[in-house]
Parts: C-alpha cells; structure tokens; sequence
C-alpha cells in the first residue's frame, strides 16, 4: 500500500509541473502513465496560399479560369477552412460523450461569402463585403462552445475514476470515566489512507472498490490489547438503477447525439463549400460582365471621340453650328466617367474575387497589383435543356445536405425523448455491497493497574494473554482481507417516489413539443426547397427569354445607329438624332450584357437549389475536406511578341 501512495504521488507531482513543453522520452513509463492527463495539441493554422496561384500568374496578370477560381476556393478560402474545424469539434464532443460527460454546443453556421462591387458605393463596406466571412456568417453562435445537459436521467460517468485520500491525524479526547479506556483523557495518533477506483456503465451500473486502511492507530490507552494497531476493509459496492436510469439505450443518448453531430457536421461542411462555390461563380461571372460591360463603354467612348473630332472639323467647314460641337464634346466627357467608373468596379471586383480566394493575398503586393483576366466566357446554349420540375424537385430533395441534416435533428429528438421518458419514473436502486475486514498489531507495552486486596500494580500483557492471530503488520491485515476470515454482506433496495413529479412531467412535455417543431421545421424545409427549386426554375426561363430579347433588341438598334449616321452623313438628319441613337445602342448592349448576366446567376441559383452545384462543377468532397485540390491549373499560354507561347 505504501509503494501505491508513493506512485500515486509522483504521478501529483507530474500533474502539477510547469513543464510547456515534452520533448524525448516518449515511451517512458511516466509519460505513458500521464498522457491521460496532458493536452493533446493540435495543429496550428496555415495562413498561407496554396502555390496555384503563383502558377496562375503570368507577367503581373492572373489568367483565371472558373475551375481555377473554385479549386483556389476550396484550397484558401477562410470560411471554408473555418468550416473545417467543425467535424473536429465534433469529434472531441464524441470523446466527451464516450466518458459520460456533457456535450458542447457546435455551431454549423453558414457564411453565404461577399457580394459583388456596386457602383452606387463605390469604395464602401457594402462593396468589398466582409472578405472571407462576408455575407450572413455570424460564425462561431452564441452557445459555441457552452456545455448543453441533455434532459432526463443524469448520464453514469463512463470513464473509471481513481482516487486516493491520506490523512495523518493527532487527537486528545478528554473521558469521563476510566472504566473503558483506562484514562482520563485519550490521546489518539494514526494514518488512514483511502484508495479504490469507481466507474458506470451504460447498463445504468455503478461499481467501485474501494480499500480503506488505518495504520499505526497509536492510543494510550492500557485497556487496548494491540498497541499500536493496524486496520483495513477492502468494500465492493454495485448499485442499480432499476427504473429511472436503466437501460443502455437511455444512458447511451448523448453517445448517439454526439455521433449525429459528427454527421451534422460534415453536412454543415458540405453546405459551406455549396454556398462559397456559388459565391465564387456569382462573384467570377460578375467580374466577367464588368468586364465586358467597360468594353462596351470604351467603345462608345471612342466612337464618341471619334465624332467629337468629325463635328470639329465640319464646324470649321461651317457644315454644322457650333452648338453640335459642345454637344458632342458633352457627350465625350460622360462617356469618359462612364469608363473610369466602370474601370474602378472592375477593380474593386477583383478585389472581392482576390480576398475570397487567398487567405493573405492582399498582403502580398504582387498579388495585390496583378489584374485577373477571366478566361471563361457565358455560353448560352441554342436551345435550354428540358427538364420536368418534378425531376428537379426530386434531385433537390435528394442531394440537398439541409434535408439530411434535418432528419437527423428529428433523430435526435426522439433520442432526447429516452431520458426524459425515463426521468418520469421512480428511482430504484439496487446495492449489493461486499466488504471483507482485517486488523494486526503489536502488544500494547501500557501497563495495566491491577487491584488486589486494595492494593494496585501495573502488570504489563505477555504475547500469551492476547490473541496470536492478530499479531503482525500489514501483511497479517493482508491476509486476513483475501483470506476472509471477517466478511460483512449487505443487501437493500433504495425506492424514491416523488408525489406529484410535475418537473419530470414539464420536461417530457417540452421534449414532446420541441419533437413537434422540429417535425414542423422539417416540413417546412420540404416545402421552401420545393418552393425555391420551381421558382428558380421559372427565373432561368424568364432569364433566358429576357436575354434572346435583349439581344435581338440590341441587334435592330445596331442597325437603326448604323442607318442613322448614314442620313447623318447625308445631311438629313441631325446630330442630336445621331446621339440618341447612339446612346440607345450602348444601353441596349449594355442591357444584352447584363440579360447574359442575370440568366448565368438563374442557372447557378437554380444548381445550388437543387444539390447539383459540386458535380456541375466538377468538385470532389475529399479535396474540399483535405484542402487540397489534385487537378493541376489551368495554364493559358502566353503569346510573346516574336509569336512564340510561353
């Protein structure tokens, strides 16, 4: 026993050393026995980008494809890696449940990403969004990691507990008579050590053992026939939950919750790369439309020079009035802040695209100034695919994460329900306790006052006038414990019934109901899928005949410029006619631009409402998860000034 106190007691003194960090000695005993009980680090994060974009950089310009935009994505985006330390979480929150404890809350929260550059605010926060956590984040929740007791039967500790107690202890009890103790005042020294180990089981089973020991119970006392005196009891102690609390699958509950969480989690993963690849193909088709959008607008800015200087030089011929000549320089001015404004948002756009798809790209000057050329374009099909709505639906509900996700929180309702189910009943306990007993010791010396014919003398025992048996040390009390020779056996039933039980009743109720929601939420889930699945259906066709109409629109007022320059050339016409007609020809492109725009976001809206978004898009579960993406970039050759591709 005492080499157990003295383990027992360098194993404190381990627990309590400063020591920041363990390096050598892995597979030593001590540090076997004290991995329990040290932290389990993990790994730091990686603020750095993934080389792919270095490979996409040519000459100070990133040339990016759309698959090179997701798969930057998927290797660098913040909310996605933060997204990633969920599963994790859970994890842990499964170990907590593993050894009986409470879980913690995981927050699942969804980061929908940043929008695009708009003109209207130019330069605000609006604008730019909020980087990688843009959008409606609100990551990490207000019960993040707060511990969350689930409701019912307390759950048994399930991993075993070791405890060891010393005391030494020095009394003085003043007496009242001498008759039993010899004298007046009792002076009492010993030490008592405590040792045993208690653990539960999902069966609704607690045991422990437990080893009680006094040693060297020294008294001075002459009527103690051992002096000093060593005692000990060895005790097994079952006891069994009979009504409330018993049963596997009630105690198993936060096992199961923990174990739906995990999956939870990695639906709420699959859910952040949906919602960033989305953003990320919104936010590249919009940098493409800028781009063609400052295009179009150069070009009437050039045409717009171009007639600036014709109106010029036939004012000087006296051909038109000068009055035509401001007119046209007016004109020339607009469209020059027409360009610079369409050149600032096709910045700041890239901007937004840049911070979503580095962690620390703007931190890096080269990455900051280099311009990004998208090398994917909106192709329109000649004729939509068709496709039923209620093929859609059905897809939908079958690969969106939220529909599983949903039904497993039903799960877990029901599994909630067990323990409250379970608290409505009495509590029956069952204890079987065993303990064997063992004393040895020495022969008390004290001597004892003797009283014959008045007169009193102090004779001291002789081994002979005790009992032998008791005679010895620890390994005597030892022997005695496994031999058995003074066992006690208990047995008894421990009934608590509450009257009225209205706690218990009030949390059934609440579980019932909270089940009645969730199963409300559920359905309503269905349906908003179902909802969002056929609108966006009907926007893709509304979208793509607004876009066949702008660009006929566009198209027949081509031909009306064209047909008005020539009356204008012929002097039958004006040149405010011409100006018009101009005017009229950008915004009708402009408008065919933004048409192309708005049917690209109809067909993404309508792939991440029905769960097609990550095959559409060609993107594997195993690389969003790793952070690495296995498909090499897409690398647009480079045409040098000799002819020669780089």
């Amino acid at each position: 026993m005492l080499r157990s106190c003295l383990v027992a007691f360098c194993v404190a003194l381990t627990l309590t050393a400063q020591t920041p960090e363990i390096t050598g000695g892995s597979g030593s005993f001590i540090h076997s026995l004290t991995k329990p009980y040290r932290p389990r680090l993990v790994a730091e994060v990686s603020f750095a980008d993934s080389p792919r974009l270095e490979k996409l950089i040519r000459a100070g310009t990133i040339y990016l494809s759309l698959r090179d935009a997701i798969a930057l994505a998927l290797e660098n985006n913040l909310d996605i890696e933060y997204a990633r330390i969920s599963p994790r979480l859970s994890d842990a929150n499964s170990l907590r449940a593993a050894a009986g404890t409470l879980l913690r809350n995981v927050s699942t929260n969804i980061s929908s990403g940043p929008s695009s550059a708009s003109l209207g605010i130019l330069g605000g926060a609006n604008s730019l969004g909020s980087g990688g956590t843009g959008g409606s984040s609100n990551q990490g929740g207000v019960l993040s990691g707060l511990n969350v007791q689930l409701a019912g039967t307390a759950i048994p500790n399930l991993d075993p507990t070791l405890f060891v107690n010393y005391q030494a202890a020095h009394t003085t009890n003043p007496q009242s008579s001498t008759f039993f103790t010899g004298t007046n005042f009792l002076v009492t020294q010993y030490q008592s050590v405590v040792a045993g180990v208690q653990e539960g089981f999902l069966t609704g089973t607690t045991v422990s053992l437990a080893l009680t020991n006094t040693l060297g119970l020294h008294q001075n006392s002459p009527n103690n026939d051992f002096n000093p005196l060593t005692s000990a009891g060895l005790q097994l102690q079952i006891t069994q939950n009979l009504l409330q609390g018993f049963g596997i699958a009630v105690n198993n509950r936060a096992i199961r919750v923990a174990r739906n969480q995990r999956h939870t989690s990695d639906l709420g993963f699959q859910q952040q790369v949906i919602a960033t690849v989305a953003n990320v193909a919104n936010l590249y088709w919009d940098l493409v439309t800028f781009d063609e959008s400052l295009q179009v607008k150069q070009q009437a800015l050039e045409l717009n020079r171009t007639l600036f200087s014709d109106n010029k030089r036939r004012a000087e011929l006296g051909v038109i009035a000068g009055i035509d000549v401001i007119q046209s320089e007016a004109e020339l001015k607009t469209s020059q802040q027409d360009v610079t404004n369409a050149e600032t948002q096709v910045r700041q756009q890239e901007t937004i695209l840049k911070n979503v798809l580095t962690r620390n790209g703007l931190d890096n000057l080269a990455i900051v100034t280099a311009r990004i050329v998208p090398t994917d374009h909106v192709i329109v099909p000649a004729n939509e695919p068709v496709v039923p709505i209620q093929d859609l639906v059905g897809e939908a509900l079958a690969h969106r994460p939220e529909v599983e996700t949903s039904k497993v929180n039903l799960e877990n309702s029901r599994i909630n329900m067990l323990g409250t189910k379970s608290a409505l009943r009495p509590t029956l306990q069952a204890v079987a306790t065993l303990q064997n007993n063992g004393q040895a010791g020495s022969v008390n010396e004290i001597p004892v006052p003797v009283t014959v014919n008045g007169v009193t003398t102090l004779v001291t025992r002789t081994p002979g006038q005790v009992n032998s048996f008791f005679l010895g040390g620890y390994g005597t009390v030892l022997g005695q414990l496994f031999g058995r020779n003074f066992p006690n056996y208990t047995v008894g039933l421990s009934l608590n019934i509450p009257l009225r039980n209205r706690s218990a009743q009030a949390d059934f109720i609440t579980d019932e109901l909270n089940y009645r929601q969730a199963q409300i939420q559920d359905r309503q889930l269905v349906n908003n899928i179902k909802v969002n699945v056929v609108n966006n259906w009907v926007a893709v066709s509304q979208a793509r005949a607004a876009y066949d109409t702008s660009v006929s629109a566009s198209q027949l007022q081509d031909q009306t410029l064209n047909g008005t320059k020539r009356k204008y050339e012929l002097g039958t016409t004006t040149f405010l006619d011409v100006l018009i007609s101009q005017r009229d020809a950008v915004t009708r492109k402009l408008s065919e631009i933004d048409a192309r725009n708005q049917y690209v976001r109809a067909r993404t809206t309508l792939q991440q409402v029905t769960g097609r978004i990550l095959s559409d898009y060609d993107v594997d579960m195993q690389d969003a998860v790793s952070g690495v993406v296995r498909r090499e970039p897409d690398l647009i050759p480079v045409i040098d000034q000799a002819g020669r591709k780089n």
